[in-house]
C-alpha cells in the first residue's frame, strides 16, 4: 500500500481538460497529466483494503494489480509500476485513456466520492515507459512451427496476437481497414486517443513476429475455407459492428447516418487516409441531433462540434439517471447514474425519455425530427409531441451482434440468442473444429477492457489446443 495515513491527508486530484473554448478547434487529447509528485501523493491515498474490489471481478476485467502498482508510484519506482501494469494488461495506453474504470468506482475510498485516481496513475505509469524506452519487443527464444490467423485487430485481436507470438507461435493479423485497430483507430476519435498509441504498438508487434496483413477483408478477399487449410488455428475477434437501426418513417432521407458513418470519416481525415467513399458526412454549419446516450453519442457529439456545428442536441429513450448513487446498494458494483462525458461538456443539450416518431424534410433531405415524450413505464405521453431542427441525424443507439453475412455465414459457426459467436470462457471454442472467438464478436458491444482481458485468455486456450499446455496467464 502507499502511504498508511495517506488517504486521510491526501485530497484527490485527478487529470485537468483544457479548456473547452479551446480544446474544440482541434482533434489532438487535451487532457494534461498531473505531475509526478501529484501523481505519487495520489497512489499515497491507496489504503491496505482487505479485499481490493479495485482488481477483483467488479472493478477491473484484466485484473490489474492496482494497489501494488499505486504503491510503487508512490515511491517512485515507475520501472517496476510498469512491469506489474504489463503483467496483466498489453496496452495501458488504451485503457488509460478511454476506459470507463469501473476500477474507481469499485474503490474502496468511493463510498464517500473520492476514489484513488487510478485510471490516470495507470495512464502516466504507460507514458512513462514510452517516454525512457523501457517498452521494448518481448522476442520469443524459440519458434513452434504453429500458425495462427487473426481476424481482426482490435484490442480484442491486438491482444490475443501478441500474447501467442511471445509464445513463438506464428501469428498473422487480417484486418478489413487499411490500418490495424478496429474500432480503436476508426471508431474511437483523436482527442480521446491519439493513434500514435495504436502505431506505436504494431511496431513492437511486428518485431515480435506478428504478420499484418491490412486492406484484407476475410470472407470476401480471402475466403474463410483458405485459412482453415492454412492455419493451425483461426481466432475470430473481428466486433460487434452490426449498427441498431431505427425504423421511423423518414429514415430513407439524406442526412440521416448511423455514427459508424460517421465517425471513420473523421478519423481517416485525421490520418491522412482517404474516406473510402462519396458519401462525406459533416456536421458543419447545421444543427445536430444524436440519438443514444452512450460512448458512441458522446463521440459523436465531440465530433460535431470540432466540425462546426452550430447545435448538437442528444436524445435518450431511457428516463434521466439519478444525479448520485446510492452506495450502500450499489458499491462496489457499477453504478447507473447520471454521467457528463468530456464531449456531453462542450455544449450538447441532452433529453431523457424521449422516442423518436418520423422524421421530414425538403428535396431529399432531413430538416425536421418529429418526437415524443415517454412515461415511466416507456409509454407515450400523450400531447407531448414536439419537433426538433435536423440538418444532420446521428443514430448511436448500440450494436446487436457480428455481421454475419461473409466469414461467419461462411464457417458455419453457431451463434448464441443474441447473434454473436457462441464459445464459452474457458476455451473460447466455437462450434466448428480450431476456430476460437474472443472480444465483442463473442460477447457482444463491451468495453475496451474486456476487449483485451478476452483476447489474452483465448491466446492461452489456443496456446494449449496447439502445444497441449501453456505458459501464458488468464
Amino acid at each position: 500500500m502507499g502511504k498508511v495515513t495517506g488517504f486521510l491527508e491526501i485530497p484527490r486530484r485527478d487529470r485537468d481538460y483544457e479548456p473547452v473554448s479551446e480544446r474544440v478547434k482541434h482533434f489532438h487529447e487535451f487532457v494534461h497529466q498531473p505531475s509526478d509528485a501529484d501523481l505519487a501523493l495520489q497512489g499515497a491515498r491507496c489504503m491496505d483494503c482487505g479485499i481490493p474490489f479495485c482488481h477483483g471481478p467488479t472493478g477491473c476485467p484484466v485484473h490489474n494489480i492496482i494497489p501494488d502498482w499505486n504503491d510503487l508510484v508512490y515511491r517512485g519506482r515507475w520501472r517496476e509500476a510498469l512491469d506489474n501494469l504489463h503483467s496483466t494488461n498489453n496496452f495501458p495506453e488504451f485503457t488509460g485513456r478511454i476506459c470507463p474504470a469501473p476500477c474507481e468506482a469499485a474503490c474502496t475510498l468511493n463510498i464517500d466520492d473520492n476514489p484513488v485516481a487510478i485510471k490516470s496513475i495507470e495512464c502516466a505509469i504507460i507514458d512513462h515507459g514510452w517516454k525512457e524506452g523501457w517498452v521494448v519487443p518481448q522476442v520469443p527464444g524459440k519458434r513452434t512451427g504453429k500458425n495462427v490467423a487473426v481476424i481482426g485487430s482490435g484490442p480484442a485481436g491486438l491482444a490475443c496476437a501478441q500474447q501467442l507470438a511471445r509464445v513463438g507461435h506464428a501469428v498473422t493479423l487480417f484486418e478489413k481497414n487499411q490500418k490495424a485497430g478496429g474500432l480503436l483507430r476508426y471508431g474511437i476519435p483523436d482527442f480521446k486517443m491519439e493513434k500514435l498509441s495504436i502505431d506505436r504498438r504494431v511496431a513492437q508487434m511486428e518485431a515480435e513476429g506478428v504478420t499484418f496483413r491490412t486492406g484484407v477483408h476475410v470472407g470476401k478477399d480471402v475466403p474463410a475455407a483458405q485459412l482453415l487449410k492454412e492455419f493451425d488455428a483461426v481466432v475470430l475477434s473481428g466486433g460487434a459492428e452490426q449498427a441498431r437501426d431505427l425504423s421511423a418513417p423518414g429514415r430513407e432521407l439524406d442526412g440521416i447516418h448511423l455514427a459508424m458513418e460517421f465517425l471513420p470519416q473523421q478519423n481517416r481525415r485525421v490520418g491522412g487516409e482517404a474516406l473510402g467513399t462519396n458519401r462525406e458526412i459533416l456536421a458543419g454549419g447545421k444543427h445536430v441531433v444524436v440519438i443514444g446516450g452512450g460512448d458512441t453519442g458522446s463521440d459523436c457529439i465531440g465530433t460535431s462540434y470540432r466540425q462546426g456545428a452550430l447545435s448538437v442536441t442528444q436524445l435518450e429513450i431511457m428516463p434521466r439517471p439519478p444525479n448520485k448513487e446510492n452506495k450502500a446498494m450499489t458499491w462496489p458494483e457499477w453504478p447507473l447514474k447520471l454521467r457528463v462525458s468530456s464531449s456531453q461538456e462542450e455544449g450538447a443539450e441532452r433529453d431523457f425519455s424521449v422516442a423518436t416518431e418520423k422524421f421530414t424534410g425538403q428535396d431529399g433531405k432531413v430538416t425536421t425530427l418529429h418526437a415524443v415524450r415517454l412515461d415511466a413505464k416507456m409509454q407515450k405521453i400523450p400531447g407531448s409531441e414536439f419537433t426538433l431542427k435536423a440538418d444532420l441525424v446521428l443514430l448511436a443507439m448500440g450494436f446487436v451482434s457480428p455481421v454475419h453475412e461473409g466469414l461467419l455465414n461462411d464457417l458455419g459457426v453457431a451463434k448464441d440468442k443474441r447473434g454473436n459467436v457462441e464459445a464459452d470462457t474457458n476455451r473460447y471454442r466455437s462450434s466448428v473444429d480450431k476456430v476460437f472467438a474472443a472480444g465483442d464478436m463473442r460477447r457482444g458491444q463491451s468495453l475496451v477492457v474486456w476487449a483485451i482481458r478476452e483476447g489474452r485468455q483465448c491466446a492461452r486456450s489456443v496456446d494449449e489446443f496447439l502445444m497441449g499446455s501453456s505458459t501464458l496467464p488468464r
